[in-house]
């Protein structure tokens, strides 16, 4: 009986779709294709694994390792100057939790950002850092990039932010 409904269900689909686009006639197919806009970077799982709010701003964390990134406004990804972002990570000072290991930093006219740190170190077998947006003109976005080695002394992420 699931096979019918399923074999039901799908031809239903088709022919609504189908029918959808030969209802638009040559209109439709004559109009030019439209962006929809950057799309919003969405958290990732465990990027906020020991956040600590309102991370004081630091002109740096230590030296050798360099987090950097954008931040962007979605839609028409102009760039996000004077945006605070944290960054923490496992580094040669201690874990996650360590407080030398936590920061922020705003972003630059162009939307950039870079931190200097310890070297991260890896951390439940990864070598990664974690970044957050947490004010509130836009929504809130955890990322938790992983490096390709533990030998790496750079990590990047991007952030494309929406209006909370």
């Amino acid at each position: 009986m699931s096979s019918f409904l399923f074999t039901r269900r799908s031809f239903l689909t088709t022919a609504g779709m189908t029918g959808m686009t030969l209802a638009q006639g040559p209109v439709g197919l004559s109009l030019p294709a439209q962006a929809n806009g950057l799309a919003p970077t969405r958290t990732m799982r465990g990027g906020s694994n020991n956040y600590r709010p309102n991370a004081p701003l630091v002109d740096r964390l230590g030296s050798g390792f360099w987090v950097t990134g954008t931040v962007r406004r979605a839609g028409d990804g102009a760039p996000l100057s004077g945006v605070r972002i944290q960054i923490w990570a496992a580094t040669i000072l201690g874990g996650e939790r360590e407080p030398r290991n936590h920061g922020s930093v705003l972003t630059a006219a162009d939307g950039s950002f870079r931190l200097e740190t310890e070297q991260i170190v890896p951390n439940f077998g990864q070598p990664h850092a974690h970044l957050a947006y947490d004010d509130g003109a836009f929504e809130t976005v955890f990322l938790r990039p992983v490096m390709p080695s533990a030998r790496d002394t750079s990590v990047n992420a991007d952030f494309v932010l929406a209006p909370a």
